[in-house]
């Protein structure tokens, strides 16, 4: 037995001529068809340059345009010429001008003799698959589509519209079940002439006119009322990106190409001279019953779609900005924010470092200027400490330093008195990690030394700033690893929530926090608060700070539970 080809060409004839070659000197006969768009000067060359191929024909030519009937009309004229004037063959072989053997001719005409009776075509209804780009699935066999969707794109979508709206729909002739599949495909001699002699055929092809696409259709559906047996898979390697378009093979995909096992690939790059010199591989009697394996091909362009519409998780980039939807995460690798607790312990920061070894930035979105670890001008990724280009972009500001320094986890501090506007990225970022002793503000005007009198409008606008932030970090839609303690609650257990929050930041490398930081002296604090209350401000987010609380020694036992908000 052999295998015919049907080739469709549109350009590159050269390398049609060297593929047409190859199929010829494995014994297989061609049928080419030429788009009729093609000037009759290159068509004509072209056909010359073949004269001397005994078994190549050309057949009626057609004009070819994407996504219309005119393809299946350019296969169909191919497939019958290749029927009648070649009997010997018993399968016929959908190939275009960019395809590209990977395997000799003898491979395939044998793993095709294994299996005589069997179709090879990708055959799937709209029902079961989401393969469609462009919002019409269904519809491609309900509507009438007589506009090129290229060409013309404005009448084609007016059109589709206005069908939409009269809610036209187009009948299905009787017993056809719409599929849809890859264009390229292997049919028996069977099949292939069930299909062209279907005494219904012309009913057919008058409803396929006006389906759209119906190059992906045509044969996919016909085939299901005519084969014995359907793999319903293509034997031409062919990937489509998420827009629908082809993949085109260039010669750094060499490998991937060669593992494949594929029979043949498409598209090829025609300036890809490496492919054309190594493709078809030599015949090789250990390969010879290989069977085309594109799971790991699959896998590889799966991890490029993937990369190419969400990216890497916090690196922003011109191809998804500034669409948020399309962003793969707000930050790169999980950071923590620190609200209250330097005012607690003057030295935090350091002490932080020293348990957990990441690296701890003072307020990096304070009024003045950006205070980065070690107080350094200038961070990772030419960050600078400029308040004014920081909040440019305040969030952008936080992503680049995560995404700089990805390799150390990175902990800044916080507060109500920072610029504010990256309230949204803490409370819906998966990465941030957020821990908020409410009402620490307070200590700092405590330790100034004024009395309540002066202090209480600022106590008051902290508060209402502390305020709106927590809203924001309670919502239902907050996402981040939010906790939440009262300044109250904190000293009752001042260890215990420190060992939460180096558990946290360290992971498994955690140690045992055997030694607090130093705490400012809060002697005095309770009666500022009251003396603030006094005034007519009430602190109520400090919690309820006895008298002599400050003076009591933190317990050894574990804690009740300070945790108001979680996520």
């Amino acid at each position: 037995m052999t295998f015919g080809v049907v080739m469709l060409v549109h350009a590159e004839f050269d390398r049609a001529e060297q593929v047409i070659r190859h199929w010829v000197g494995g014994g297989c006969p061609v049928v080419v068809h030429v788009d009729s768009n093609v000037d009759v000067d290159a068509y004509g060359g072209f056909a010359r340059s073949l004269a001397d191929l005994e078994t190549v024909q050309f057949c009626q030519r057609f004009r070819c345009e994407w996504g219309m009937w005119g393809l299946v009309e350019a296969t169909q004229a191919a497939s019958e010429m290749m029927l009648r004037n070649f009997p010997e063959v018993s399968h016929v072989f959908l190939a275009s001008g960019s395809c590209l053997p990977l395997r000799p001719v003898s491979e395939l005409r044998a793993f095709l003799s294994n299996r005589p009776k069997t179709d090879f075509i990708e055959s799937a209804t709209t029902a079961d698959v989401p393969w469609t780009v462009g919002g019409l699935d269904r519809e491609r066999f309900t509507l009438r589509f007589p506009f090129s969707w290229k060409s013309r794109r404005k009448l084609f979508d007016r059109y589709v519209r206005l069908q939409q709206v009269l809610r036209v729909k187009r009948r299905i002739p009787a017993g056809l079940v719409p599929h849809m599949g890859s264009q390229w495909w292997c049919l028996t001699r069977h099949t292939l002439g069930a299909i062209l002699n279907d005494p219904k055929r012309r009913t057919y092809d008058r409803y396929f006119r006006r389906v759209w696409i119906p190059d992906e259709s045509y044969f996919q559906t016909l085939a299901r009322l005519h084969a014995k047996r359907i793999q319903s898979r293509s034997l031409t390697l062919s990937k489509f990106d998420f827009q629908g378009k082809p993949h085109i093979f260039y010669n750094d995909h060499a490998e991937i190409l060669r593992r494949s096992e594929c029979f043949v690939a498409r598209k090829i790059w025609p300036n890809a001279g490496l492919l054309y010199r190594v493709f078809p591989r030599q015949p090789d009697s250990q390969l010879t019953d290989a069977k085309p394996n594109t799971g790991k091909v699959d896998r590889i362009f799966g991890r490029a779609l993937e990369r190419r519409t969400r990216g890497r998780p916090g690196l922003y980039m011109q191809s998804r900005f500034p669409n948020v939807a399309r962003a793969n995460g707000i930050t790169a690798v999980p950071f923590s924010v620190m609200q209250g607790f330097d005012c607690l312990f003057p030295n935090f920061e350091k002490w932080l470092s020293g348990q957990t070894g990441a690296q701890v930035h003072g307020h990096i979105y304070a009024k003045d200027k950006a205070h980065f670890a070690g107080d350094a001008p200038i961070f990772s990724g030419a960050l600078s400490d400029s308040a004014v280009l920081r909040d440019y972009n305040a969030a952008g500001f936080l992503t680049n330093l995560v995404w700089n320094a990805r390799d150390t986890h990175q902990c800044i501090m916080f507060g109500p008195d920072d610029t504010q506007s990256i309230r949204w990225l803490l409370a819906h970022d998966t990465n941030a990690r957020v821990w908020v002793i409410t009402g620490a503000w307070s200590i700092p005007l405590f330790l100034s030394g004024k009395p309540a009198g002066k202090v209480r409008a600022e106590a008051a606008r902290l508060q209402r700033i502390e305020h709106k932030l927590l809203k924001v970090l309670r919502a239902p839609d907050a996402h981040a690893r939010i906790q939440i303690c009262t300044l109250a609650d904190f000293l009752e257990n001042p260890r215990a929530i420190l060992q939460e929050v180096v558990d946290e930041i360290a992971g498994h490398k955690a140690k045992e926090v055997s030694t607090l930081p130093e705490m400012a002296d809060l002697t005095g604090l309770a009666e500022f608060l009251q003396e603030l209350k006094n005034q007519g401000m009430h602190p109520f987010l400090t919690g309820d700070i006895l008298a002599d609380a400050e003076k009591r020694p933190p317990p050894t036992s574990e804690p009740k539970s300070y945790v108001v908000g979680h996520k």
